[in-house]
């Protein structure tokens, strides 16, 4: 099957001396650390693919994480077209046997029988798309060769002033939508855990995970970091971490930029991390398992926190490929719960414990703007959703009772005495 590498990139510059072409490297343009490339399992490159990740390398608005990303999704693809036996740019006017038409019958097959979950199908599928638009613009297929059919959708909305407007976006008729599912959910549509799950969930991982991914979900529990962030927390951050003089009990990590610390979007703010927290984490630091693991890293990766076995920081592909694991064996273990745990479920239990705090202890806005601020939202509007579910699930609960107490007066008055049939 198709392989997945991932590469150092030396960019080189042809030299002409006399009559024969030497390659030398390129100073000015600047290497690039773990490319992704995709070989077919004849051992061949994706010629196409490959220069796509490039391409997307150089621009400095792309960050590694999301190239990385996209790779994957595009190496399943290539994974797919390698067992069907079927070349990539196979488009005969025959809609049904068009290779895109055929892969994306093959995602919602998937979807359905549950291997997918509806988002990683329709992101997949884009990803697919997108590479395709990229070949296109470089005449590496034809043309007029019929991949899709392009749609306008039109979606209006209100600006600030009250005045409707319309914004429209071109969409293919292959891409797999994914429906809103029903209810409230906070980010990335992921829900919190009750505490109860959280302390089984870390009572099992301090006995049978790594102590990296039990330190990690312990950070994600009592911080609400994102696991970026998490992975790529430095020792001398720690180090030079301050108490907050406001709050006694908890040390203050700036995060984002200029902090070699990365967070979604690139928001600078500080990581709250409890004082039991904190002597683990340091604990950790200066164990002898870290140490040894710090002996085998580079210069540049000696100060990360968080580093593999053979000295290589963790990725967070890594740290959901051993959360895979955990969550097999937690299952046959009796931890039910997790069916459906993802990682990121640690940030939205932290959120919504944090809230539930905050507006005991405050005002609504007050609270709203503390929470944003511990969270690195971006917008309002993600934290206040924190709010809509902490009352949408009071509201679930009394309605529960409610109808518990309906039901059970109502089993009282009708006994087998009183039926008429």
């Amino acid at each position: 099957m198709a392989r997945l590498e991932y590469i150092h990139y030396q960019p080189h510059r042809p030299v002409v001396a006399g009559r024969s072409v030497q390659w030398e490297l390129d100073a000015v343009v600047r290497a690039v650390e773990r490319l992704p490339q995709i070989f077919w399992k004849d051992a061949t490159p994706w010629s196409e693919a490959n220069l796509w990740a490039l391409e997307m390398s150089r621009s400095r608005g792309m960050k590694a994480e999301t190239i990385q990303n996209l790779l994957e999704h595009l190496h399943k693809y290539a994974k797919w077209l390698d067992s069907e036996s079927v070349d990539w740019r196979h488009f005969p006017k025959n809609k049904a046997e068009r290779v895109l038409v055929r892969y994306r019958g093959a995602l919602i097959d998937e979807r359905d029988r549950g291997g997918l979950s509806p988002a990683t199908t329709s992101a997949r599928m884009r990803a697919v798309i997108r590479f395709y638009r990229f070949c296109a613009g470089h005449n590496f297929i034809s043309h007029d060769a019929p991949k899709w059919q392009n749609r306008v959708a039109v979606m209006r909305y209100f600006d600030s002033v009250g005045f409707e407007r319309t914004l429209q976006r071109i969409t293919t008729d292959i891409s797999i939508p994914n429906r809103a599912r029903p209810g409230v959910r906070l980010e990335d549509g992921l829900l919190p855990i009750t505490a109860e799950h959280m302390q089984d969930l870390l009572r099992y991982t301090k006995e049978h995970a790594s102590e990296e991914l039990h330190l990690m979900l312990l950070i994600g529990f009592f911080t609400g970091a994102r696991l970026g962030t998490i992975t790529s927390l430095k020792v001398p951050a720690l180090e030079n971490a301050m108490r907050d003089p406001a709050v006694p009990g908890m040390w203050v990590v700036p995060v984002g930029p200029g902090t070699g610390i990365s967070t979604k979007f690139d928001v600078s703010g500080d990581l709250l991390i409890p004082d039991e927290l904190m002597r683990l984490m340091k604990a950790y630091a200066t164990s002898t398992r870290h140490l040894d693991r710090v002996i085998k890293a580079d210069k540049s990766n000696k100060a990360c926190l968080f580093l593999t076995r053979f000295g290589n920081p963790f990725k967070p592909a890594a740290v959901n490929r051993e959360m895979v694991d955990i969550r097999r064996h937690g299952i046959c273990a009796g931890l039910k719960f997790l069916q459906r745990f993802h990682f990121h479920q640690t940030r939205a239990t932290y959120g919504t414990w944090l809230m539930s705090i905050s507006i005991g202890v405050g005002n609504v806005k007050a609270a709203i703007e503390f929470v944003r601020r511990a969270m690195h939202h971006r917008h309002e509007s993600t934290t206040f959703r924190y709010i809509t579910f902490i009352e949408h699930t009071k509201a679930k609960i009394e309605v529960a009772n409610a109808f518990t107490l309906a039901f059970f007066g109502v089993s009282k008055s009708v006994s087998p005495r009183n039926e008429k049939y």
